[in-house]
């Protein structure tokens, strides 16, 4: 009788699972492990922090921007984009009304100056699209990964891909910002292979001055950012099945205290950022 592992099959060996990671939550666990936990694991979600202002603002800017490119071509006018500021307005976060009033007059005229400045008369093949693909930094491999996330805009241009992801943060991004985002290599590679076009330039466009920060990806450049997201993505797997398997939570995903707890979401629910930076108010992070 033939063996069956002499045919090949190797029935005692299971098939590796393959984990599935976004941007956000590479970047959480990146930033602080206990994070990740509260944000992703403990049910019921621990206590949060309320609404901040610049979320409330960049949102608000999203929306509109995806609601006007929605809009045939020859209705996407200035005009028009300040209306769905308006639209999509929201209070949550700010110190009070007339603090609301002014960044809502500020979001009108980045969006009108942003039309007023850029082609936008061209339709991107998606807005706010999910993409997903599984990975391997290394070519020819199996998948070790599935990378996936929401983009902001996919345009095509001269038949290839583009990543365009708004800003509205107190900093005008620069080049460097954008070939090291890992988020938008992510975006790329996942929108290649889920579109099936290629896709290598990224672009940070910074509404309050108008910034278009561009980055020319390559295949190296791309497979640098997928190994570091794989090995980010083990260290978050072993930790999560560990938790399950009954591991110590405090070891498996530790607090990584400093200034950035000022404005944790949840800090409310977490005693050593409490003690490791004062609260921040919750329209600090606004854009001067």
């Amino acid at each position: 009788m033939v063996a069956v592992e002499q045919l090949g099959f190797e029935f005692a060996v299971e098939p590796r699972r393959l984990t599935k990671v976004s941007p956000a939550r590479l970047a959480t666990f990146a930033d602080c492990p206990r994070r990740y936990r509260l944000s992703y694991l403990d049910r019921p979600t621990p206590q949060r922090s309320g609404p901040w202002a610049h979320s409330t603002l960049g949102a608000v800017v999203h929306n509109a921007l995806r609601a006007l490119f929605e809009l045939p071509p020859e209705r996407r006018t200035p005009v028009r984009a300040a209306q769905l500021v308006s639209e999509h307005w929201q209070d949550a976060g700010f110190a009070d009304a007339e603090q609301a009033a002014v960044y809502r007059d500020r979001a009108k005229t980045w969006v009108m100056e942003y039309v007023e400045h850029n082609d936008v008369s061209s339709t991107p093949v998606g807005l706010e699209r999910w993409v997903s693909a599984p990975v391997n930094p290394e070519p020819g491999q199996p998948p070790s990964m599935i990378i996936e996330g929401r983009a902001d805009r996919i345009d095509e241009r001269d038949a290839e891909l583009v990543i365009v992801d708004y800003k509205t943060g107190r900093r005008a991004p620069d080049e460097y910002e954008a070939r090291s985002s890992q988020a938008l290599a992510m975006y790329a590679v996942a929108a290649a292979r889920t579109l099936r076009r290629p896709c290598h330039r990224v672009e940070l466009h910074h509404l309050p001055t108008g910034t278009v920060a561009a980055a020319e990806h390559t295949p190296d450049t791309l497979r640098r950012h997928l190994t570091r997201a794989e090995e980010t993505a083990e260290d978050l797997r072993v930790a999560t099945d560990t938790l399950t398997a009954g591991g110590d939570r405090e070891v498996l995903f530790p607090v990584n205290p400093g200034v950035r707890c000022s404005w944790c979401d949840f800090r409310p629910s977490c005693a050593e950022g409490q003690q490791a930076a004062p609260p921040a108010k919750s329209w600090e992070l606004l854009a001067p």
